[in-house]
């Protein structure tokens, strides 16, 4: 599938977390969750470093979420990433987006292997402006 139709097909899911969601409103991984929430998505931050963004329940792990989602976002440094990467394929989740600088060629490429259906260089928050 070419990029624009991934992206599209991905901003239909509803169910998403993001992985490096912060409370710091000067941050993207603040930026992205709050952006997806207004837009009407079921947002989950993951971030072992928090306990609640925005009022909301922070998860350590994808693996401790209360429900399967359907779209991870990274916003994480790609050393970071790549344990989501490994936690994205073992719950079986179908759809990844990387942020731009959250990922190196072999993480696409595990990812591309795995099945997954994976975004990358494009930026979430400029995609939903586009909506």
């Amino acid at each position: 599938m070419e990029m624009e139709a991934l992206i599209e097909m991905m901003l239909k899911q509803k169910k998403w977390a993001v992985v490096g969601a912060t409370p710091n409103t000067e941050k993207f991984g603040n930026k992205i969750f709050k952006k997806l929430k207004a837009h009407g998505y079921e947002v989950y931050p993951v971030n072992p470093m928090y306990k609640e963004i925005e009022g909301d329940t922070c998860y350590e792990t994808l693996a401790d979420l209360p429900e399967k989602v359907e779209c991870v976002n990274i916003v994480v440094a790609p050393e970071r990433a790549k344990r989501a990467l490994e936690d994205v394929i073992a719950l079986k989740i179908e759809n990844i987006w990387f942020q731009p600088g959250t990922f190196t060629p072999e993480l696409i490429d595990a990812s591309e292997t795995a099945g997954l259906n994976t975004v990358f260089y494009n930026c979430v928050l400029v995609e939903l402006d586009k909506k």
